[in-house]
């Protein structure tokens, strides 16, 4: 028996694809063989399955269970939760691996699947392992059960283990993804007065798209916040491994905010720590990490790669711009967005501060949210290569960790491919104004000069 995926569906850091157009049950199922595979020749016989909130996930995990028994492996069920519950659950658990059925942020036709093997991430090259096993059938044969456990109150518990944090006032939006019975549970083990939004589950996503990253995405909990008088508000993504903040006075905290303000109780905790943030993240946060005595590390966006070096430099924070972030320190490592939640009324209460005078002491800097355009998947490489051949030649002070990041007196640029779509991604910072509109310019020169241009902004 053999299976084809559509070309498209096996992603760098996760499968993805649109239900019944790229991604199938009989994909789910060549999904299950193959981990399971990889799973036995390990040695391994026990995988964790979880599930978010998406209408697709309940027949993708039946189909899923049943490829992983039909290799021979036993799956614990422990149902629909975030994905950190489900990497929580791999963690905890007696298994070999873990599977979350998720969609993450896209929209609501969409849905996927994460992997972790033996508490590491499983991506690159594993995941196209899978579309070659599956393409020659070069699957183990067995048979196994399923057992259904429980882990959404032990999670919720995990969550705020040891918390002596001040009560304060804060809105919670889960914009009805699997965050949502989390949020519920976690209001109620939290001290203060708290609010909730859309924490019913619903996988149509009725009242906005749960992407914290885009502002138009927080104007219910801006709302909330204002009319409450609130201390801050929180917002999720679809799955729950990234996260959005706004403070009292509406200000969105972008994810190199947060980890600019839980840089400082960790870095207190273990002085000179590498705290890794990726490419698209402030310069101020960078200063920042350095200015508190800790060692700033830049490195490639993903959560899989950021979690790879996290582990090689034993580093115990990290953090991406688009809200996924890592604690290592008193925690297990992976991305996490209702922990980073815990974390930032943790750091409120030890730092002594409210989250908008932490939000209110930041720099002012001027920034382009991250730009996303359309090009060609066989060019955008490619173009990444001629726009740092001609930095090269022309002496630039240039970053090529992932794409071209270039210094210039005004601030700086970045220009990269995304490694999940056929988009462009650029973002520009400045002191002010003008000095972006000449970073941006510079941008647009470089593009134009291997025959590009920024098109209309495409979605995550």
């Amino acid at each position: 028996m053999t299976h084809q995926f559509h070309p498209t569906s096996l992603r760098e850091y996760d499968i993805r694809g649109i239900v019944g157009e790229t991604l199938s049950e009989a994909d789910a199922y060549a999904i299950g063989r193959g981990f399971g595979t990889r799973v036995a020749r390990i040695g391994g016989s026990r995988v964790a399955v979880g599930y978010d909130g998406r209408l697709s996930s309940p027949v993708f995990e039946a189909a899923l269970v049943k490829g992983l028994n039909d290799s021979g492996i036993h799956v614990l069920r422990v149902g629909m939760g975030p994905t950190p519950m489900l990497y929580y659950a791999e963690a905890v658990l007696d298994v070999d691996g873990g599977i979350q059925i998720t969609g993450s942020h896209n929209p609501a036709n969409y849905n996927g699947f994460k992997m972790v093997l033996q508490h590491g991430p499983f991506f690159g090259p594993d995941i196209q392992s899978l579309g070659t096993m599956a393409a020659s059938g070069d699957w183990v044969e067995g048979s196994a059960g399923s057992e259904h456990v429980d882990i959404l109150d032990r999670y919720a518990a995990r969550l705020v283990e040891g918390f002596d944090g001040q009560a304060f006032r804060i809105g919670w939006d889960a914009g009805n993804g699997a965050a949502g019975p989390v949020v519920e549970k976690l209001v109620q083990l939290l001290p203060g007065e708290h609010y909730t939004l859309f924490t019913d589950v619903d996988g149509n996503f009725p009242n906005h798209h749960p992407d914290p990253t885009e502002e138009k995405n927080l104007a219910d909990l801006r709302k909330l916040v204002a009319e409450r008088n609130l201390d801050f508000g929180l917002a999720f993504d679809g799955d729950g491994d990234r996260i959005g903040a706004i403070d009292g006075e509406g200000r969105v905290i972008w994810g190199d905010q947060l980890l600019s303000i839980f840089a400082e109780p960790v870095l207190k905790d273990v002085p000179g720590a590498t705290i890794i943030a990726d490419v698209k993240a402030s310069q101020a946060l960078f200063d920042r990490v350095a200015e508190l005595g800790g060692a700033p590390l830049m490195w490639k966006t993903g959560h899989s790669l950021i979690k790879s070096k996290m582990k090689e430099t034993g580093s115990p924070l990290a953090g991406e711009m688009s809200g996924h972030i890592f604690f290592k320190h008193r925690y297990y490592g992976f991305d996490d967005a209702l922990y980073a939640a815990v974390r930032l009324i943790l750091a409120a209460s030890g730092l002594g501060k409210s989250v908008t005078e932490l939000r209110g002491a930041m720099p002012a800097m001027v920034n382009t949210p991250e730009l996303r355009f359309q090009v060609d998947e066989s060019r955008k490489f490619t173009v990444i290569g001629e726009v740092l051949q001609r930095l090269a030649d022309s002496g630039a002070k240039v970053d090529a960790t992932d794409g071209a990041r270039v210094n210039t007196a005004d601030g700086w640029w970045l220009l990269r491919a995304s490694n999940t779509q056929d988009v462009l991604v650029a973002r520009a910072e400045a002191k002010d104004q003008s000095g972006l509109d000449r970073l941006m310019a510079q941008i647009d020169e470089q593009l134009a000069l291997s025959g590009l241009e920024r098109g209309p902004q495409a979605g995550h």
